[in-house]
């Protein structure tokens, strides 16, 4: 799929060097449409819809962090010697 968002776009330039600049601004607009429905196509999940369930916009009190970090804190801060 984004071969042929690569190709609509070298063909706009292509045709935009050439002079034929109205036809180059309608396959850019094609390459937009394109590369939208790509985009909207790969974030698509019947679970969760078009929700980015990997991305956290809300604030987490008590985040989980990995266990070695308390380690490293502790070390940077120079109580572990």
């Amino acid at each position: 799929m984004m071969a042929l968002v690569f190709a609509l776009l070298s063909l706009a330039l292509v045709l935009a060097w050439f002079g034929r600049r109205p036809i180059a601004v309608g396959f850019m607009i094609l390459t937009l449409c394109v590369a939208v429905g790509e985009f909207l196509w790969e974030v698509y999940s019947p679970e969760y819809g078009f929700r980015m369930p990997w991305i956290q916009t809300r604030i987490i009190e008590n985040p989980p962090v990995p266990d070695n970090t308390f380690a490293v804190l502790a070390l940077t801060r120079g109580e572990l010697s």
